[in-house]
């Protein structure tokens, strides 16, 4: 099995996880890659010492990786995304973040985790993607123009509302008076968008969200649309430019941009161990419907 290891960061926090695994590693028959940037973080940190190891390095991947282990929070993987896009590549989060809805496996879980998805004992659900193309074209958007969470507009350099004039399938929605809008897929429905206001959805369903951020517009709530519908933005307001955000990555438009945003024609496989559920990482991880009473 070949295996690539993602991380962004190397705190003190994640010493003991990135230890953990490498080391479990070293006592498998796999071929362990571990991306460039982070490899150097972790050979002057840890307390491996990783070059006298049998661990490779990348750059980028291609289709011959069985596995990628994410090691961060959320944020890792929604990072981690950029470097797998269409090459179904099945991802697992360890988490040494606060949360950890989509990086599930905890420091004191991993070697059992890892052994189980070595033995092909998980699952591997679907995750749709939200792509985004600009009028006239953006060259921060032509590399990466897919998100996992959520893509939003929102307002630049101003405290002044913007106006998100919205059409669905060419059909004119409504303009949102707001700081901005979130169009969220069901990954994402739990992130941004939750907490705007939005609904929790099912990774399996086949819907996206649309969620205005602070709207003025009172009777304006969260619509649920199916994942099939393309969007179209346009925005002004008291500035020229606006932003728009995929996941955690941010570029600048002008107010003269359209903003086509639909269903991207690729998915991400997130892995659950056979014990893990959608429902089981909602109660746990969101205290969902918890009551001292019960």
């Amino acid at each position: 099995m070949k295996i690539a290891i993602y991380g962004q960061y190397y705190h003190n926090n994640t010493q003991s996880s990135i230890d953990t695994l490498l080391n479990f590693l070293a006592s498998k028959n796999v071929s362990v890659y571990i991306e460039n940037d982070f490899f150097n973080m972790v050979k002057n940190k840890s307390s491996i010492s990783i070059t006298n190891t049998p661990f490779k390095t990348f750059k980028t991947l291609d289709n011959t990786y069985d596995l990628l282990i994410s090691i961060g929070g959320d944020g890792t993987i929604l990072r981690a995304i950029t470097h797998v896009r269409d090459l179904s590549i099945p991802i697992v989060g360890i988490n040494t973040g606060r949360l950890g809805f989509l990086a599930t496996i905890q420091n004191n879980q991993i070697e059992a985790a890892i052994d189980d998805i070595l033995n092909g004992d998980y699952k591997t659900t679907e995750r749709t993607l939200l792509c985004v193309e600009t009028q006239p074209e953006n060259e921060d958007l032509l590399e990466t123009n897919f998100a996992l969470n959520e893509i939003a507009v929102s307002r630049k350099n101003t405290t002044s509302m913007i106006t998100v004039e919205t059409h669905l399938n060419n059909e004119y929605l409504t303009s949102y008076w707001a700081d901005g809008l979130i169009i969220s897929t069901p990954t994402g429905s739990t992130g941004y968008s939750l907490s705007c206001g939005g609904p929790v959805i099912t990774p399996d369903a086949n819907n996206f969200v649309i969620t205005p951020i602070a709207p003025h517009n009172l009777n304006a709530r969260p619509f649920v649309i199916p994942d099939d519908t393309e969007i179209r933005l346009k925005i002004d307001g008291r500035e020229e430019h606006y932003l728009i955000s995929l996941d955690s990555r941010i570029a600048t438009l002008h107010n003269s941009t359209i903003v086509t945003i639909k269903k991207a024609d690729f998915n991400i496989k997130m892995i659950e161990l056979t014990h893990e559920s959608f429902i089981d990482t909602l109660r746990k991880k969101m205290l969902w419907g918890e009551d001292r009473r019960n």
